[in-house]
């Protein structure tokens, strides 16, 4: 169906041309059609074997409809469509710029700011008098190193990676034109649950392999945990670094169904499960149920890896669950080399409504409990925090790391880099530019070594942009980000920086009794012995 529809119009218009060219010999005035219909016929054979716009390959002649809405100027937008900064997920100015940076065209935008600067929620960044000298070579120099006392062989990491996809999930040529990207511009690609495929491994790009409750890749027949397989995998070079997912921010707790019509033989041999059976991942580990035993996996896997860095991604749920985390670190001294924070406003993949919109804790909330929890436990300066969810701008990647993050990852963002125009039908298998779909005819949009090339410019420009701003705000390297230095309103006449809105905790706050009673009494509740603590039901029983 898709196939017809994308083609219909063009093979009609060249039809017509045909005929009217025909008629055209019985009587002039079929030449005036002939004026319009073969230009267009040849503008639709153009469009359709073109590279470079995704969405013109697949529907020729169409597609312009999409680029004449968007030209004709942003007050014809705004007044029958959207305003450029009220569309949601990702509104107009924020695409535009991802568009404009992955193209390595001007992403300067003229006139002012469109946003209400005294709309409560509005956040600014304190800029300097005394500006520092902006980074050289941004890309190369904005790295944070990860890895703890008993990893190995520590990881030079940029401070924005492509966060998690799967392959499955996405479709081949977009695997392939991301990890392309990373290796062209140093930095990591998360593989996201569903293991590593040949579309992961054929570019070369650094590779962080995600270990989700399913264990693609390093699983039994019976879908348990299987160590051998995991450390072939593992040992590869190309793979830097080992993510455990926990829990993810688009719908935690939340486990997933791959039918088996979608388990093709590549899908299957990069997962090591059958071809056309149904997967299920189930909502929880079998390989921990406690956080003493999970602490005990980040061990195994950081040793059956050859010592590389180890940690987890979180969505936090109940804090007292995290506390658990940590605590079970104390009283082992096993330790993750890093956490990624994941927001509840995060998410690529499908999920049902509910969980998107009332699960999970959004990204600012999150990273405090992590930040703060870590400080309070005396562990922060052992281990790296990265974050994610809705982090495609270097604004968003500037207040984020003024929360305590040392490095930032982005999914969505590299999706608009290598063509996704927000259309949102990622789990239906009928993305129209070949992004999200395992159909191949639709794939055909997707032209591998130019998406390539634009999601290492939008990396690239994105750090750079990061880079500006830092310098601009009278600092070296966005380490050195402080919560001080953003500025929320939070009325029409008050506003507070992120130090006055949030609460920080000090080294050891925790452990010595000296946080804020809530805090307090959450940590004092939690236990490494289980993750949730028992608590007493309205009947009084337990």
């Amino acid at each position: 169906m898709v196939e017809s529809i994308r083609t219909k119009l063009l093979w009609a218009v060249i039809v017509l041309a045909v005929v009217f060219a025909g008629l055209a010999l019985l009587s002039p005035w079929y030449l005036l059609a002939e004026i319009i219909l073969v230009p267009l016929a040849l503008l639709g054979i153009y469009d359709f074997f073109q590279k470079r716009h995704s969405i013109l390959r697949n529907f020729p002649l169409a597609g312009h409809l999409r680029f004449l809405l968007e030209d004709m100027g942003p007050e014809l937008h705004q007044y029958l469509v959207e305003n450029d900064t009220d569309g949601r997920p990702f509104d107009r100015d924020i695409r535009s710029l991802i568009y404009q940076r992955s193209k390595n065209v001007g992403d300067k935008k003229p006139f002012g700011t469109e946003l209400n600067v005294y709309a409560d929620g509005y956040t600014w960044m304190a800029h300097s008098i005394a500006p520092h000298p902006v980074v050289e070579n941004a890309e190369d120099n904005l790295r944070v190193t990860i890895g703890g006392s008993e990893c190995s062989q520590p990881y030079s990491s940029s401070v924005l990676n492509i966060s998690a996809m799967s392959f499955g999930a996405l479709g081949g040529a977009a695997v392939s034109a991301m990890n392309a990207g990373a290796k062209l511009g140093n930095f990591a690609h998360d593989t996201g649950e569903g293991s590593i495929s040949r579309y992961h491994r054929e570019p070369g790009g650094d590779l962080i392999w995600q270990i989700g409750t399913g264990y693609f890749g390093c699983r039994t027949p019976d879908g348990d945990f299987d160590p051998e397989l995991f450390a072939k995998n593992a040992t590869d070079p190309q793979v830097k670094m080992i993510e455990i997912k926990v829990s993810q921010g688009a719908k935690p707790g939340h486990g997933g169904i791959l039918p088996g019509a979608k388990v093709t033989q590549e899908i299957a041999d990069a997962r090591i499960v059958e071809v056309g059976k149904t997967v299920f991942s189930p909502t929880y580990h079998k390989a921990f149920s406690t956080p003493l035993e999970m602490v005990a996996f980040i061990a195994q896997l950081r040793e059956l890896s050859g010592g590389k860095p180890v940690g987890f991604k979180i969505c936090i749920g109940d804090p007292r669950e995290f506390m658990a985390i940590v605590r079970a670190m104390l009283e082992t001294d096993i330790l993750p080399d890093f956490i990624v924070v994941d927001g509840g406003e995060g998410g690529t993949g499908a999920a049902p409504l509910e969980f998107s919109d009332s699960l999970g804790m959004p990204l600012v909330e999150g990273m405090m409990i992590v930040q703060n929890t870590m400080v309070g436990a005396g562990l922060r300066d052992r281990v790296k925090i990265g974050a994610s969810g809705k982090l495609v701008s270097a604004s968003a990647m500037a207040r984020a790391m003024a929360l305590g993050a040392d490095w930032c990852n982005s999914a969505r963002g590299f999706m608009f880099a290598v063509g996704c125009i927000q259309s949102q039908r990622c789990h239906t298998n009928r993305c129209p530019v070949g992004v999200t779909t395992q159909d191949t005819k639709l794939q055909r949009a997707l032209v591998v070594p130019d998406k390539a090339q634009r999601v290492h410019q939008f990396h690239r420009n994105t750090v750079e942009a990061l880079a500006e701003m830092v310098a601009a705000m009278g600092l070296d390297h966005p380490s050195e980000l402080r919560p001080e230095l953003v500025v929320k309103r939070i009325s029409d006449s008050r506003v507070q920086t992120f130090s006055e809105t949030y609460d920080f905790f000090e080294a050891g706050d925790l452990l010595e009794g000296r946080a804020l009673p809530r805090f307090q009494a959450a940590w004092d509740m939690s236990t490494s012995a289980r993750f949730r603590p028992e608590f007493v039901s309205r009947e009084g029983t337990r």
